[in-house]
């Protein structure tokens, strides 16, 4: 049986759409924009050889992360970095998102367990490279964005398996993961060792079968990362 035509022209379209999202979240990343600079779409478009419409539907979504503004009659432009108080307040709202999830995942079972290890391999994997990177003296910018996607799959393995797709969605709109993104992304990642060991912490309480285990492993990994992105951002 052939596929749906209809169905298949969606994915097509939705496999574009998060093609021109990573290209301009790429530009957004280099530092080569200054915040407040004007994001054409009809500039991108051509630049990207696509139509408007999904550079338009890109648009959309990197505005519900806070990374682009958009004014009436005026169009997009590039939103500026957010300051210690807002990086604060994002962080607070993550760890009330995300230790939810956590206590409501728990206890995990068998297919949990697995997904967690993998990602938490996979974030590994790629924080080792990262390091050896800035250990060279070099930041590449493709791998930072490989490292967060990473780290991002992993926390996305417990928001799956919470059972309430409405904190997805909410931990997607938040783009906690993109604002450190950028935070970082011109700097290099200064805190690989210690997520990939927070990350493992929260998958052997998971696998200790503790109840409480998870929901404190994860509470001290979010407040870590919080205080972690609040020096950064001071210059600590």
């Amino acid at each position: 049986m052939s596929a749906n035509p209809g169905l298949r022209g969606g994915i097509e379209r939705r496999g574009l759409r998060d093609h021109v999202y990573e290209r301009i979240l790429e530009l957004l990343l280099s530092g080569g924009l200054e915040p407040g600079a004007r994001l054409g779409i009809d500039t991108i478009a051509r630049d990207l050889d696509v139509s408007p419409t999904p550079v338009r539907e890109a648009m959309v979504q990197l505005e519900r992360t806070g990374l682009v503004t958009r004014e009436a009659l005026k169009g997009y432009r590039v939103a500026p970095p957010l300051g210690a108080d807002q990086l604060a307040e994002l962080f607070d709202a993550r760890l009330m998102l995300e230790t939810t999830a956590t206590r409501m995942a728990a206890p995990a079972g068998p297919e949990l367990l697995a997904e967690l290890r993998r990602a938490q391999q996979q974030h590994a994997r790629i924080g080792e490279r990262v390091a050896e990177a800035l250990d060279a003296g070099r930041v590449d910018l493709p791998l930072t964005a490989e490292y967060f996607a990473a780290d991002t799959g992993f926390h996305a393995v417990l928001l799956h398996h919470c059972g309430n797709r409405y904190l997805l969605d909410m931990s997607e709109t938040l783009g906690a993961q993109l604002h450190r993104m950028r935070q970082t992304a011109l700097r290099g990642v200064p805190d690989v060792e210690e997520a990939v060991a927070e990350h493992a912490a929260v998958v052997e309480a998971f696998a200790s079968g503790e109840i409480d285990a998870p929901v404190a492993a994860m509470t001290r990994h979010l407040q870590n990362v919080r205080e972690r992105s609040l020096r950064l951002e001071r210059g600590d």
